[in-house]
């Protein structure tokens, strides 16, 4: 009742503005002149007159009249107690450890990754003065993470960064129990990885449908920050759908749950205590928490954890396709209403989308019947797909609407390792193609980085950070042509390298 007062009076207040009436503010709201705080008897004065009503009293009963309650649904907050006391018991911490060539922590400080002379882009500016170099050489480390568990036969998801690596794992129960645990699989692009320990009758937790939960929603993460175990945090969800930089995959739930180095694969529950999300990344300039947190929403971990389960990897489809955002002037000039909708900017020769038809200017505005606003739709959909499976593109072409259904392609690995044939031996590279900006920062037009060097190339002194140019004195471009040069199992092969801005020859003895 005191909400629909306030409305109404606030309706009122505007019409007697507009009247002409002056209003005196007070702490709690306005006061009326005495003449007016009545509006029945108001009226009835202005009417024994015998003319119209008075202009302020009219203006009362239209405002009032005009001013629609609207109520608000009662919201009760969720009983994050009972929440932790049913689902806590199936999240558990996990402890890894391992050798790595640097001990550096990850992005968001869970388990050590892939920094210093992991990085390639450390590698690459390694020449750089004042840079120091950080240690040669295997390095042991430790990391923790979070997790929780699906199966009562000891199934539990987290995330792939917090195994990365690993040689040891480790699953601590909120009982205090303790599981070795094996990985069964681990997938980066979605960052989910599933471990198995050997035990029975373990808690689970109950899952959840990430498609109900909607912006505003309360949730809670449980998980072990900074390994402070069995760690409750609320929030809701601040958006849906997200696209994270160098993450096409995965459309992630954001929240302002307090998420910190330590929550990595935890679950997010929703209000009624089912598990939406796995918490993955945070976004911070500290190191902490500053309320950007991000979830893979729970059905994508699922799906990994399918294909993992049954073999052992996970295939992801390929489109073909680089796709933008429309803007509203974009939008525009293609004649479209508004700017939703995936633009193809270009479609690489030979994909599935070349196959399908698909043309630069095409805007994909829905994937079997479900719509798309912006390009991440698209992106997720397909790179959460299977090989050969088929998709019907409702597309917006020439100012006129058509559908092509494609049949996916296979997404090709970032990090490829070239090796000749097992009669022949092997190299010893893991090579990937050098990327836009690596190539503007080098004042190199073309190279293969090196990431990983055993065997003979280690031997040779080749180096990660390394950019192989040539091999054999042949200007390579891409990985296929060094397996090429290799098929014919060579004694020897002579590889031209850059080094801290030169260039130089170094021959690998192979066999």
């Amino acid at each position: 009742m005191t909400q629909t007062a306030k409305i109404t009076l606030t309706a009122t207040a505007a019409a007697l503005l507009a009247a002409g009436v002056t209003l005196t503010t007070t702490a709690t709201g306005f006061t009326l002149p005495a003449l007016f705080k009545d509006k029945t008897a108001s009226t009835a004065t202005a009417d024994a007159g015998g003319g119209a009503p008075a202009p302020v009293a009219q203006a009362v009963q239209a405002a009032t009249a005009a001013a629609p309650v609207v109520a608000m649904p009662a919201t009760q907050l969720p009983n994050y107690r009972a929440i932790v006391q049913t689902q806590g018991p199936a999240v558990v911490g996990i402890t890894v450890a391992g050798l790595h060539k640097v001990g550096n922590a990850d992005m968001d400080g869970d388990a050590p990754a892939a920094r210093g002379d992991e990085d390639p882009f450390f590698r690459f500016f390694r020449g750089i003065p004042g840079l120091r170099m950080p240690p040669q050489g295997p390095q042991p480390f430790r990391g923790q993470g979070s997790g929780f568990i699906i199966s009562a036969d000891g199934l539990v998801l987290t995330n792939a960064h917090v195994v990365r690596d690993a040689k040891q794992v480790t699953v601590k129960l909120s009982d205090r129990r303790e599981f070795s645990a094996q990985v069964l699989g681990s997938d980066p692009a979605t960052d989910i990885a599933v471990l198995k320990v050997d035990a029975k009758g373990l808690p689970t937790v109950q899952l959840g449908d990430p498609k109900q939960v909607q912006v505003g929603d309360y949730v809670l993460a449980i998980g072990a920050p900074y390994g402070f175990e069995q760690t409750a945090t609320q929030g809701i969800v601040s958006a849906k759908g997200r696209s994270l930089p160098g993450e096409s995959v995965v459309p992630f739930i954001q929240t302002d749950a307090a998420v910190n180095p330590g929550n990595s694969g935890g679950p997010l529950f929703d209000a009624s205590g089912r598990v939406v999300g796995v918490n993955a990344q945070i976004y911070s300039q500290s190191g902490g928490f500053q309320g950007l947190a991000f979830s893979i929403p729970v059905d994508v971990a699922l799906k990994v954890k399918d294909q993992i389960v049954a073999h052992g990897k996970v295939e992801h489809a390929r489109l073909g396709v680089t796709l933008q955002d429309l803007s509203a002037p974009l939008a525009t000039s293609f004649g479209l209403n508004a700017p939703d909708g995936a633009l193809v900017s270009s479609v690489q020769p030979g994909s599935a989308a070349a196959k399908a038809g698909l043309k630069a200017g095409d805007v994909i505005t829905a994937v079997d019947g479900e719509p798309v606003r912006v390009a991440g739709d698209v992106s997720s959909r397909v790179g959460l797909a299977r090989p050969g499976d088929k998709l019907k593109l409702e597309l917006w072409r020439d100012k006129n609407r058509v559908s092509e259904t494609v049949s996916l392609g296979r997404a090709e690995r970032d990090r490829q390792e070239a090796s000749a044939a097992p009669e022949g031996g092997s190299l010893g590279l893991a090579l990937r193609p050098l990327e836009r900006q690596e190539l503007r920062g080098s004042g190199l037009d073309h190279g293969l980085l090196i990431e990983r060097v055993t065997g003979p190339a280690q031997l040779a002194g080749v180096q990660p950070g390394d950019v192989l140019l040539a091999l054999n004195g042949k200007p390579v471009q891409d990985v296929e042509e060094v397996r090429a040069a290799l098929k014919s199992s060579p004694k020897q092969v002579a590889l031209l390298v850059a080094r801290d801005g030169q260039q130089i020859f170094v021959p690998v003895r192979l066999g």
